[in-house]
């Protein structure tokens, strides 16, 4: 029975993950940290397991969703392999951050990240994407209604936010998709489905690049991740779905709401552990 809980936590992570752009790992990370006081078989687990198991999960909810997205027409290549310059790096530093670090801090940390980041989607109205210069990446795309949308951004402001993303996600196990699909939306003026669709693309490469990290410092438990796998699989096909369907705003909205609750969850959790 237990180890069904953990299928069921694979697919509602891999289904949100994949729905927002986040990858799943910022609902694996605290969903694993808040059953260890609950479920016998996750009992002791640290931060450090739980962060690289759920970058392992990452890597096939990453898979899983950009070949959906891939069929939508919605993945910016381009975009994404700039952005990667910086992520990947980013993320092994953030590997490196995460070996000493302990529970409550971790909690609190976390916590604290994510609710900047849903403060930031709040105020995202009154803001305006940066210009970008003649040197900078200049990209459109056509939407469901016909019309064609402009963005782009400047490569030497992108990748280093890119390397603060992935350090995010070796750091937390998120996946940096908390952090890179606001600043797509916000800095760069990608719409927001394009944004979430390229997200995952990024979160697969960089997973892959994380996990190989925490696989080598023994950071995974593998018989945790054998419950996950099939269903971060199948959420992340059934996430992108579910995306085709909603409106940018309405996606927006749900983010917002849903970090906003998790981040609180954390921050608690981390002052009661402490």
């Amino acid at each position: 029975m237990e180890w069904i809980v953990l299928v069921i936590l694979g697919l509602i992570a891999g289904t949100l993950g994949s729905l927002m752009g986040l990858g799943g790992g910022i609902i694996v990370v605290p969903a694993l940290m808040v059953l260890s006081g609950y479920i016998g078989i996750l009992a002791g687990i640290t931060p450090q397991v739980a962060v690289g198991t759920s970058l392992l999960i990452m890597i096939f909810t990453g898979a899983s969703s950009t070949l959906a997205y891939i069929k939508q027409k919605k993945v910016d290549y381009i975009s994404g392999s700039i952005f990667l310059i910086g992520s990947i790096p980013g993320a092994l530093f953030g590997v490196y951050l995460n070996k000493g670090i302990e529970v409550s801090s971790f909690l609190i940390y976390f916590g604290l990240f994510i609710i900047i980041v849903s403060f930031i989607l709040m105020i995202r109205k009154y803001l305006k994407p940066i210009k970008v210069g003649k040197k900078g990446v200049k990209r459109e795309y056509v939407n469901d209604l016909g019309e064609t949308v402009q963005y782009g951004f400047s490569p030497w402001l992108a990748i280093p936010i890119a390397f603060i993303v992935g350090m995010c996600s070796g750091l937390f196990g998120i996946g940096g998709g908390s952090l890179m699909v606001p600043a797509m939306i916000l800095l760069f003026g990608f719409p927001a489905h394009m944004a979430v669709a390229t997200s995952m693309f990024m979160i697969f490469f960089s997973a892959i690049s994380s996990s190989i990290s925490h696989i080598a410092l023994g950071n995974v438990d593998w018989l945790y991740a054998i419950a996950l796998i099939p269903g971060a699989w199948i959420g992340g096909k059934l996430g992108a779905a579910i995306g085709q369907r909603l409106k940018s705003d309405t996606l927006v909205m749900f983010l917002r709401i849903f970090l906003v609750i998790i981040g609180a969850r954390l921050i608690w959790q981390g002052w009661m552990v402490g």
